[in-house]
């Protein structure tokens, strides 16, 4: 079979296979009663399962585990890293399930992260991540801290129906792009095309209103795997898109955190005051701030192709820009929102 119809196959098998497994989880849930009930730190309102995240995880680490060991042809072997995010991307799974199931201590989740990341960064080949800005051992330090920090950010921007699921098909699609466009192994596309496949798979069931939330069984492998992907692109030189791709998560959660922290709030107890967050209980939809999102991110992806048939740094200058002004926006929204509310009382 020509390896390009085989990848075809996988991708269309990783859709289907999210999507029934994820109907499989939602049922098994609801009969243990692992249900995310609303407070008022939730931007949701009524009870609905969480943890159903487990099953497009399984299937894109499987989708991968076949790119790398089972796809006919010269793809572009890498390094054996891929084998070990594999295997610490379904730790990561596990763990964030009992996570979902009993709780675990912040610090405990933390050390987990760390150590999925540290043994990914220590299977990679010598080429440094930064390009010869950072040297040695400084280099994979830097990266580490900016996976951990990608890794919870996805986490925390797990907040509304859909905008998880809409992220990663999007940076998904757009490594796949930016991987064929810059001539980057085989590989990474087709990891790209079957987690995005994956993700939106699992985005049926979590439209709003969404039957089935991700839970951090689903958010926080997937931050590892997106994390992953976005490093790849880096480190092989693809600086600017790797940033243009998630440039709004990391701008919303960035943004949040310094907030908070100047608050002196804890950042590591839950809340509801990301922008997006803010615009969707200001509008009362979710659908509606995802879809502004996606519009924003596909802008986004198209700067990132710009990035890489130019090699100039004009389009992280303009994604900048747009993400700005999608922040103010929600921003101001919600301000008006809330002022109107206070005004009523």
């Amino acid at each position: 079979m020509d390896p390009n119809l085989w990848l075809g196959v996988l991708v269309a098998a990783a859709f289907a296979l999210s999507w029934a497994g994820t109907g499989a989880v939602l049922v098994a849930l609801r009969r243990i009663g692992m249900i995310d009930n609303p407070n008022h730190r939730s931007s949701h309102v009524r009870p609905t399962p969480r943890g159903g995240g487990i099953a497009p995880v399984l299937v894109a680490v499987a989708a991968w585990w076949c790119v790398n060991n089972a796809l006919p042809g010269n793809w572009g072997a890498v390094s054996l890293a891929p084998d070990v995010v594999i295997g610490a991307a379904l730790a990561l799974a596990m763990l964030s399930m009992l996570d979902d199931l009993r709780g675990l201590p912040w610090l405990v989740r933390l050390l987990a992260q760390a150590l999925a990341v540290t043994a990914a960064l220590i299977s990679l080949p010598p080429d440094p991540v930064f390009q010869g800005l950072l040297n040695g051992r400084w280099d994979m330090a830097v990266a580490g801290i900016v996976w951990l920090w990608f890794i919870n950010a996805f986490n925390f921007m797990d907040g509304i129906d859909g905008i998880a699921g809409t992220e990663t098909m999007t940076v998904g699609i757009g490594v796949a792009l930016v991987a064929a466009i810059a001539a980057l192994p085989p590989l990474f596309g087709a990891w790209g095309l079957c987690l995005a496949a994956a993700a939106a798979g699992f985005l049926l069931w979590n439209w709003q209103p969404a039957k089935v939330f991700l839970g951090d069984a689903g958010s926080i492998p997937l931050g590892y795997l997106v994390g992953w992907l976005l490093l790849m692109l880096a480190a092989h030189g693809q600086w600017v898109a790797a940033l243009l791709l998630p440039l709004y998560f990391l701008a919303d959660a960035s943004l949040t955190l310094a907030r908070r922290l100047a608050a002196g709030a804890r950042p590591w107890v839950a809340h509801r005051t990301h922008l997006y967050q803010r615009a969707a209980a200001a509008w009362g939809s979710h659908a509606a701030v995802v879809l502004r999102v996606a519009v924003l991110n596909m802008a986004l992806l198209s700067l990132a192709v710009l990035a890489v048939q130019f090699r100039t740094w004009v389009p992280l200058a303009a994604g900048l820009a747009l993400t700005v002004g999608l922040l103010w926006y929600f921003d101001r929204t919600a301000a008006d929102h809330e002022g109107a509310s206070q005004a009523k009382q």
